[in-house]
């Protein structure tokens, strides 16, 4: 069984419901899903698993959440060349500028995006929960 990491941080709950989603998409893939905040991740942690979902909200000027997310990511970056990961959030404003920053800053890390990342507008709908679900069943298959 796949062992996956959902390591995702929500202000307002948008991007846990879907880190959830996400989750729920690797348990119907037959893999294990484990949901961690960013103060539970580390370098060594992540070795753990198979594969990687990171989830953080757009903040600010269209970017990862400063004081929590972006610390751990910036820890764990180091790692994920050749790892098998994948990307989603929410955000308020903007038109998703830190997500295509983020892919890129991964791709240059040399992480393998195992999905299209998943963002949406605030509260996620129908559409951007079945996405999220997609997602996580990309990372075991």
């Amino acid at each position: 069984m796949k062992k996956i990491a959902v390591i995702y941080w929500s202000g307002t709950g948008n991007t846990q419901i879907m880190a959830e989603k996400v989750a729920e998409g690797v348990q119907s893939a037959g893999g294990q899903a484990t949901l961690l905040s960013p103060a539970e991740a580390d370098a060594d942690i992540i070795k753990d698993f198979d594969a990687i979902a990171f989830g953080c909200p757009s903040m600010g000027m269209e970017q990862l959440e400063e004081t929590e997310f972006e610390p751990m990511f910036v820890n764990v970056k180091n790692s994920l060349a050749g790892r098998k990961i994948a990307l989603f959030g929410s955000y308020g404003w903007g038109d998703g500028e830190w997500m295509r920053n983020w892919e890129e800053e991964c791709l240059q890390l040399g992480a393998v995006l195992a999905h299209e990342s998943v963002i949406c507008n605030e509260t996620p709908d129908e559409e951007a929960q079945s996405r999220c679900i997609s997602l996580g069943m990309a990372l075991v298959n």
